[in-house]
C-alpha cells in the first residue's frame, strides 16, 4: 500500500490530531481510522460515471505516535469495484494539502 506517514507525532499532538479529525473528517467503525471525502470536481472519469459507489474517500490511520494517510481511494459503497484507485495526482494534492493544513493548523511537531 502506498501512503504518506507522518510519525515521532507527541502524545499531545496525537489528541489535537483526533479532535481535528472528529470534526473534519468520518470516523470509521475501526478504531483510530478516518475516512476524508474526495470532492466531486477532482474525481477520475470512472469514478464521476460510478454515481452509485460515491462518495470516494481517503483513509488516514492513527498509531501511538503516528499518523498514516493512505494514497488509495475508495469507495464508501463496497470494496470490489473498478472505480477504486491510487489517486490521480490532483487527488494526491488534495490530501497532501488535508494533512498539510491540519499539521499547520494544530502546530503539530514533526
Amino acid at each position: 500500500m502506498r501512503y504518506y506517514l507522518i510519525d515521532e507525532v507527541s502524545l499531545s499532538d496525537m489528541k489535537k490530531t483526533d479532535g481535528f479529525l472528529e470534526q473534519n473528517a468520518i470516523r470509521s467503525e475501526l478504531e483510530k481510522i478516518f475516512w476524508v471525502a474526495i470532492p466531486e470536481g477532482i474525481l477520475n472519469e470512472v469514478q464521476s460515471r460510478h454515481k452509485g459507489c460515491q462518495p470516494y474517500l481517503f483513509s488516514i490511520e492513527m498509531g501511538a505516535d503516528w499518523i498514516q494517510v493512505e494514497l488509495f481511494i475508495r469507495s464508501q459503497q463496497g470494496l470490489r469495484c473498478t472505480c477504486q484507485s491510487y489517486c490521480t495526482p490532483l487527488q494526491r494534492d488534495f490530501i497532501f494539502d488535508f494533512t498539510e493544513k491540519m499539521i499547520k493548523e494544530l502546530g503539530v511537531r514533526t
